[in-house]
């Protein structure tokens, strides 16, 4: 089931800013941000240029797609922030990073990323459960990666510390697609080619 579409197509992007172990979460990240730029979608990011986060802002800005970045200035040389691509806000701390990067986006696709992209993940949903926005959040388990949350989560539900409904507003995808969908982005439609005379 898909969320609703949104008129404003801003997705707030969570990931890491590394690029992991193997060459599938670049690619993946690369391909997500393609396909937001071809979906006509916005992204919003930590503005890092490297791993992960480097790789989904790079390809939605060569796509097309408008990229504003925020970063605090404690991580601005860290996270090689003068590669990253956009608009970049630097702003005085983490939480004002967090709340901006909320404040931007209309929906979440969560990446592989480490503590940060967690810590990220459980607020944008934990904002969710308490009513503060409804925004769409979804994770892109690529390479199965995010499959131990996704168990924890289940049994925190089974287990009574929330509702099948709380539950539901991290939803799942295993591919960049298959994400879009469930955000209600439109996919592009397919280019024909003219026969030739």
């Amino acid at each position: 089931m898909a969320f609703p579409t949104s008129s404003s197509r801003r997705i707030g992007v969570l990931c890491g800013s590394r690029c992991g172990r193997t060459p599938h979460y670049v690619e993946m990240a690369a391909a997500l941000g393609e396909g937001l730029g071809l979906r006509g979608a916005d992204l919003v990011y930590g503005a890092g240029g490297a791993g992960v986060m480097g790789a989904v802002s790079q390809a939605a800005h060569r796509s097309g797609a408008k990229v504003t970045g925020v970063i605090p200035h404690a991580l601005h040389e860290r996270e090689r922030a003068v590669e990253a691509c956009g608009e970049i806000f630097v702003v005085p701390s983490m939480h004002e990073r967090k709340a901006l990067m909320y404040r931007l986006s209309d929906a979440f696709l969560v990446l592989p990323g480490g503590f940060g992209t967690l810590d990220e993940l459980m607020e944008v949903a934990t904002w969710n459960q308490l009513g503060y926005h409804r925004k769409p959040v979804v994770l892109v388990n690529v390479q199965e990666f995010f499959q131990p949350l996704i168990s924890m989560l289940d049994r925190m539900c089974e287990e009574g510390f929330f509702t099948p409904r709380e539950r539901s507003i991290v939803k799942v995808a295993d591919a960049p697609d298959a994400a879009l969908d469930l955000l209600g982005l439109p996919r592009p439609a397919p280019v024909t080619q003219m026969a030739p005379a």
